[in-house]
């Protein structure tokens, strides 16, 4: 985490991990991570992951620079994962799972996500 001090004496922070890609963050019902990886390498990194957590995938998504991975988890929620084409080296995951938010759920896709990248 980075403090940084601007003229006006306001405070910025920035907050990220190395190689510029941020952390997670939980935020209406999903996690979201940007990831310094392209968009086309982090879909199939998102069907990597759901396939080795032996997570079905039911449904699948693709328009210009979105895509959408649509599964079902252990307990029979559904688990919906968004990917976001944000530069050509980068990428924004949003993992949901379940209609509440299922917060551990998420972490431990996303997890599998970033191990696949």
């Amino acid at each position: 985490m980075l403090l940084v001090m601007g003229n006006s004496g306001c405070a910025l922070l920035l907050a990220g991990a190395v190689g510029g890609a941020g952390t997670a963050v939980w935020l209406s019902d999903k996690l979201t991570q940007a990831v310094n990886a392209p968009f086309d390498k982090t879909v199939l990194a998102v069907k990597s992951a759901l396939a080795e957590l032996d997570l079905h995938i039911i449904r699948e998504i693709q328009k210009d620079d979105v895509a959408q991975v649509i599964s079902e988890y252990y307990a029979g929620q559904k688990v919906w994962v968004d990917i976001h084409k944000m530069t050509q080296k980068s990428s924004r995951v949003e993992v949901r799972v379940g209609l509440t938010g299922d917060e551990e759920a998420a972490r431990k896709i996303l997890d599998q996500i970033l191990a696949s990248l």
